[in-house]
């Protein structure tokens, strides 16, 4: 069994002993790619319509829960008592490092992603830990999951039924490339924007509302070429670049040249 519902004190005093869980509000975000999603001051949880991704404190443990190819999931009914438990493996799903940080596990089966969102939504705190051993990658506290996972459920169903996205498609810039990922990137910055969102950006065909940033990160020194920074609503980065007839962008790892 992959995946289990018992009310059971846990095992380990290791466990019981584990830092509290990250304090931090649950949020939804909307189309065009919706997601639900807490952010703390070094953790991400994003829950999106088929998968989730986790972006642990340190990138070391990103890379060892990709090269276990395993992730326990714990739901607790609260501090020290476990309601529910699934290990995501390579019999279950697909387990990933993507954008150079987060880890992504895509499962295999809905009816075992909608276990987890039952969980996720109905229990009092996340544990994710080793598949190996009593050892936290991160916990997080589930007030407020309910709302968001149930936000996400409806925007997720209004996909699937082919509701159409309300942001204008761009008619901008383009950049293609990306290495072992391929992608085709396209911006255009709003000349009379509403709100702060003032760039749209479609990826591969995707549309995302962005903000630009013209100070490169704070108080560091821009490096040559730098025009923009371009801040998606789904917390994405990308960097522009201009400097001596040449036109790039950065977007993770991988770097995309300008091709119209």
């Amino acid at each position: 069994m992959y995946r289990s519902v018992a009310l059971a004190s846990m095992s380990m005093a290791a466990m019981a002993a584990i830092c509290s869980p990250a304090l931090a509000s649950w949020n939804f975000s909307g189309s065009p790619a919706p997601n639900a999603f807490i952010q703390t001051s070094n953790m991400t949880i994003e829950l999106q319509c088929d998968r989730v991704r986790f972006a642990p404190a340190g990138y070391e443990d990103a890379q060892d829960i990709e090269k276990k190819q395993g992730l326990s999931i714990r739901f607790m009914k609260d501090g020290t008592t476990e309601a529910g438990a699934f290990q995501a493996g390579a019999t279950n799903s697909e387990i990933r490092i993507v954008d150079n940080y987060p880890v992504e596990i895509v499962f295999s089966e809905k009816s075992d992603y909608d276990f987890i969102l039952d969980q996720i939504a109905g229990n009092a705190v996340l544990n994710l830990s080793m598949i190996d051993q009593d050892v936290s990658y991160g916990i997080f506290d589930l007030k407020g999951s309910g709302s968001a996972i149930k936000s996400l459920r409806r925007a997720c169903d209004s996909r699937v039924r082919g509701v159409p996205l309300s942001i204008e498609k761009p008619e901008g810039i383009v950049y293609c490339g990306g290495g072992t990922i391929e992608r085709q990137i396209e911006y255009t910055i709003l000349e009379k924007p509403q709100d702060q969102w003032d760039v749209r950006v479609t990826i591969n065909g995707e549309a995302i509302r962005a903000m630009t940033a013209y100070s490169y990160f704070g108080n560091s020194k821009p490096p040559p070429g730098f025009v923009v920074a371009l801040l998606g609503e789904d917390r994405s980065e990308m960097l522009v670049y201009s400097d001596k007839a040449k036109d790039w962008l950065e977007f993770g790892d991988y770097t995309y040249r300008k091709c119209n």
